[in-house]
């Protein structure tokens, strides 16, 4: 039980720490584009954890394990590392450029659907998709509709970028779960970085061109997003999904709407009319009610003698 606490605190300070750096990126928009800022705060990110990878890979050295031990591993930390990479390069792309055609607050809220999106990726893999699950993502789309839809009831450029992000998010968290407990999560946060900040830096150079100038005058939304963002949240996320069930983990991680928006208005002074406020709170109610158990989870939990659910 405490391994499950302490895996759902590193998710939440993840969160925390993804909320309030949608503020940075939106920020860093005036300054460069999303492919230069991606491949600056991802490089960072990379770097941030190269010391910290260093001292543990000498220790781990020094204990005694099989060839064929090390090479099934490394062959999974590779694998997983360039598949995460370019997953986090989809994702971060999308949402930056999403950020600078919408608010934060909006962003943060259409992100959170992939709490939804999670469940119905399950089908593809044989899991059916309980009733009230199905209740929840007509509520999510409800909401988005209210929150996104503008006078002309058209989705904005913006709004459809992050939409797709959260779809992306999706998969994101569904393939770290299946290789946080097989592989050193430190270390797939660096190389997952470094891919990204790879295929980032390619895009910036064939559609960017960026200057070293406002490069400087984005450096601290960059830092930012580099050292807290990237760095620290994705490698808590990686740790916190060792002990957390996807989907909880999808639960956790959706109070970044919450964060982005109280955020959003204190630092930048971001409003919502009341049509989009209540988009927001239809949306958050759908978050949360995927996530409540069901009286028949409940009892084939106790049937098969796990009466202590997995956060």
């Amino acid at each position: 039980m405490k391994t499950k606490v302490y895996g759902g605190i590193l998710l939440l300070f993840a969160t925390l720490i993804w909320g309030t750096s949608l503020v940075a990126q939106s920020l860093g928009t005036n300054h460069v584009g999303p492919f230069t800022f991606n491949a600056a705060r991802f490089f960072i990110g990379a770097i941030i954890l190269l010391p910290f990878i260093l001292f543990t890979s000498y220790h781990k050295s020094r204990q005694q394990t099989s060839t064929a031990c090390h090479k099934t591993k490394d062959n999974k930390f590779f694998q997983g590392g360039i598949i995460c990479g370019c997953i986090v390069f989809v994702t971060a792309s999308l949402q930056q450029i999403g950020i600078a055609y919408t608010t934060v607050g909006k962003a943060g809220f259409i992100t959170a659907l992939y709490i939804v999106i999670v469940p119905i990726l399950g089908l593809f893999f044989g899991k059916r998709v309980p009733l009230h699950i199905c209740f929840c993502i007509l509520l999510g789309i409800v909401g988005m509709y209210l929150l996104c839809m503008n006078e002309k009831f058209n989705l904005g450029v913006g709004d459809t970028f992050v939409l797709f992000c959260a779809l992306s998010t999706a998969i994101h968290i569904l393939t770290v779960d299946y290789y946080a407990s097989r592989v050193d999560c430190v270390r797939l946060s660096c190389l997952q970085f470094f891919v990204c900040g790879v295929l980032s830096a390619i895009a910036a150079a064939l559609i960017e061109r960026p200057s070293l100038q406002s490069i400087i005058e984005a450096g601290a939304p960059i830092l930012y997003t580099g050292i807290f963002s990237c760095g620290i949240a994705y490698t808590l996320q990686a740790l916190g999904q060792k002990e957390v069930s996807p989907v909880a983990t999808s639960l956790i991680l959706s109070l970044e709407s919450v964060f982005s928006v109280l955020s959003g208005w204190l630092i930048l002074g971001e409003s919502l009319k009341f049509k989009e406020a209540f988009g927001c709170v239809l949306m958050f109610i759908a978050i949360v009610l995927s996530q409540m158990p069901t009286p028949r989870s409940i009892k084939s939990a106790k049937t098969s003698g796990q009466i202590e659910p997995k956060l």
